[in-house]
């Protein structure tokens, strides 16, 4: 018995994070098979196995078996970062990926018009949903075309890509139109807050800076590098324990006065409220003293 109460806790289990709320999208390299247990058991809100621009032309299938073989494994399950549309491996990924029992949905790489998303939608039988990456000067001309696609199911930023199509810098304020676009976009098409380009280095400051960036652009997930990195996006991401406090002090305050809306403000202030509810509940946020 002694033996039995003096044993280690067994690690706590990652929370289960509907994806239209991810707020950690966590890239791995689908060169690197020996480490997908290890992104799956991390803290990120979805795992992104990447063939894209991860993999080299003559490792393509190589790399995509390697992925079909794990997601075909009993418990496994994860989003896989397909190639473009217009690339000749695109094909390939659809119907290698069809089968895949743990698959989650697709990102698509370098979408520029709602039809690529649509056609990927199809092609993988109308039930996988599809993250347009949109990483282009085209892409966000055209990405309300693309959040309101058949398919489509949140948008993400490849700002890498971006900048190297446009030539603009990673400064915050030569970023904050194509990431206002994609917020507006994906209201405009009724999808949840889009996914932020990620932070390259190991920085955490930087990391969290970057990410408060994110959320106050109204984006509402980003894109991650290393796992180590998820937690600072997922901390960042959720409202804050103060945020949450608000909330509870001001529905509770609602409630008391038989949910009599008094001015202008107070609809507001209540969608507000009942928003940072759904999320805390959700990220498992709980306010000080509760």
């Amino acid at each position: 018995m002694e033996s039995q109460m003096n044993a280690p806790l067994p690690a706590p289990t990652p929370r289960e994070i509907a994806p239209e709320l991810a707020r950690s999208w966590l890239l791995v390299a689908a060169t690197r098979p020996e480490t997908f247990d290890a992104a799956a058991a991390s803290h990120a809100d979805a795992v992104v196995l990447d063939i894209e621009d991860a993999v080299d032309a003559s490792h393509k299938d190589e790399a995509r078996d390697d992925v079909i073989r794990w997601l075909s494994t009993e418990g496994n399950s994860a989003w896989v970062r397909i190639n473009d549309a217009t690339s000749d491996h695109w094909s390939a990924d659809i119907e290698g990926l069809r089968a895949a029992s743990g698959l989650r949905g697709v990102m698509l790489a370098k979408t520029e018009y709602g039809g690529q998303v649509m056609d990927t939608f199809n092609r993988l039988g109308a039930q996988v949903p599809v993250v347009a990456l949109v990483e282009s000067a085209i892409g966000i001309e055209n990405a309300t075309e693309i959040a309101r696609a058949k398919g489509a199911f949140r948008l993400a930023f490849g700002s890498g890509d971006f900048r190297r199509d446009t030539g603009m810098s990673a400064d915050r304020e030569a970023m904050a139109y194509p990431r206002a676009r994609l917020v507006i976009s994906s209201r405009a098409g009724g999808l949840p807050g889009p996914i932020d380009g990620p932070t390259v280095g190991s920085s955490h400051p930087i990391l969290r800076e970057q990410s408060a960036i994110t959320v106050s652009m109204g984006m509402t997930g980003k894109l991650c590098l290393a796992t180590d990195q998820t937690p600072v996006v997922n901390e960042v991401i959720s409202p804050t324990r103060t945020d949450v406090e608000w909330a509870f002090e001001f529905l509770e305050d609602f409630d008391a006065r038989g949910r009599i809306v008094r001015d202008g403000s107070d609809l507001p202030r209540l969608g507000r409220a009942r928003k940072i509810m759904q999320l805390a509940e959700a990220f498992g946020v709980v306010p000080d003293g509760r």
